[in-house]
């Protein structure tokens, strides 16, 4: 047989990345297309998105080749409607896979992007935020990632919604919006300052768009406005108090997530609180498609490579070469 491939899919809130690999790890294919969460967008355009990344990742190579696959989903539940999992196997059937694809939750993607254990926590803080834990590979339990209406405290769209809540609060008391503060950035985003118009423009905003208001709250907090200091650091308290309310598990604690990754004065004060109640600061996630591309080595590992060693430190060294870490 030529050499088998396993494929791995991260289809979240805003973009859909697959990655390619062999068994001992090496990435070989790369793909990315559109929004890949059918809760978020219409299951048929995710669907598509998803094929779309899928033959971009598997250029140059047999499709017949890849004997696993696992797709995380931040909206896998969708797939329990026998319709939206008929649109994705078309999908998966015409870019010429014939392996069986895994739907996953994200957490056990990205849980997967940090560590090759398969036991633990992870905090995910995105769009929207959850904490889960993971035993042999499978989430168990899980804290928030109730959405934006009844949770998600500490995310990219919590961080928009509370600078909002802020910024209208502020301009009915009558503050002035001046350059350089919190305010002044919400309101320059908004497009309006009066009282009134601004409530009335935030009412028309979509979900993506009030989580689009995240970066100006880091940003103001770098330059010191007191508000947005303050959002910045409950919303670390909130995730360390999410993950923490799941008494984790022994093993260790991935964190993962836009906000998480990228937000270094979130991650600091997450890590910090960590550290203090659990003993442990946490690992930071890698790319998520290869963590899904973890999963599925695994998957296949026993059978179509049986000889490979299956230890600890040939998990580690595989895994790593996988996620690029040194």
């Amino acid at each position: 047989m030529t050499t088998p491939l396993v494929l791995g899919v991260d289809a979240g809130g805003t973009a859909t990345r697959v990655v390619v690999a062999t068994l001992d790890g090496r990435i070989v294919g790369r793909g990315r297309a559109s929004a890949g969460n059918p809760i978020a967008t219409d299951p048929a355009d995710t669907a598509a998105a998803l094929g779309t990344a899928i033959g971009s990742a598997l250029a140059g190579h047999d499709p017949s080749r890849v004997v696993a696959g696992v797709v995380g989903l931040a909206g896998v539940s969708r797939l329990d409607d026998p319709a939206v999992a008929a649109g994705y196997a078309g999908h998966w059937s015409r870019v010429g896979l014939t392996c069986p694809m895994r739907p996953v939750g994200d957490a056990a993607v990205a849980f997967a992007a940090g560590t090759p254990a398969d036991t633990g926590t992870v905090l995910i803080a995105g769009t929207g935020a959850v904490a889960a834990v993971v035993r042999e590979g499978a989430v168990t339990r899980t804290a928030d990632g109730l959405g934006w209406l009844l949770g998600d405290e500490g995310s990219g769209y919590w961080l928009g919604l509370t600078a909002l809540r802020a910024t209208a609060r502020a301009l009915y008391r009558g503050e002035r919006v001046e350059p350089g503060t919190l305010s002044g950035a919400i309101c320059d985003r908004v497009g309006v300052t009066a009282p009134n118009a601004f409530v009335t423009r935030v009412y028309e905003l979509g979900r993506d768009q009030v989580a689009e208001m995240a970066p100006a709250v880091t940003d103001s907090a770098r330059s010191g406005d007191p508000v947005a200091v303050d959002i910045v650091e409950t919303a670390a308290r909130r995730l360390a108090d999410t993950l923490v309310s799941l008494h984790p598990a022994p093993g260790p604690v991935v964190l993962a997530g836009g906000v998480l990754t990228g937000v270094p004065e979130i991650r600091a004060g997450v890590q910090q609180r960590l550290a203090a109640w659990l003993g442990r600061p946490g690992v930071i996630a890698g790319d998520g498609a290869s963590g899904a591309a973890w999963l599925a080595l695994r998957q296949a590992l026993p059978r179509y490579a049986p000889s490979q060693p299956q230890n600890p430190e040939a998990a580690e060294h595989t895994h790593s070469r996988l996620l690029g870490s040194t």
